[in-house]
């Protein structure tokens, strides 16, 4: 099965900022935030944060989780690309019982 992990900052930008017609600059202001951090995000140069996934719930609406599980899933997946390598280099804990 092929996934897409799909960054937070790309859904933030095709899923919420296009279809509510709202630019960074403004969200930026709204959310009482640098813009450079925004940009970031959108860019998927950077993850959101507690804070910041707070008050785009609040703006946008969602639930508290929301921002904060697409984070935590793409983070998750990203990981477990170096699945291969934990595996070689990490021995699963043998007890002594």
């Amino acid at each position: 099965m092929s996934y897409l992990n799909i960054h937070p900052g790309e859904i933030l930008a095709e899923e919420f900022l296009k279809r509510a017609g709202v630019s960074i600059n403004e969200l930026a202001t709204q959310l009482k935030i640098p813009r450079e951090r925004l940009d970031a995000i959108v860019d998927g140069r950077r993850a959101i944060c507690l804070d910041t996934g707070l008050r785009l719930s609040r703006f946008f609406g969602t639930s508290d989780r929301f921002w904060i599980d697409a984070q935590v899933t793409y983070d998750l997946e990203q990981a477990r690309q170096q699945q291969a390598v934990i595996q070689r280099e990490v021995r699963p804990f043998e007890s002594a019982a």
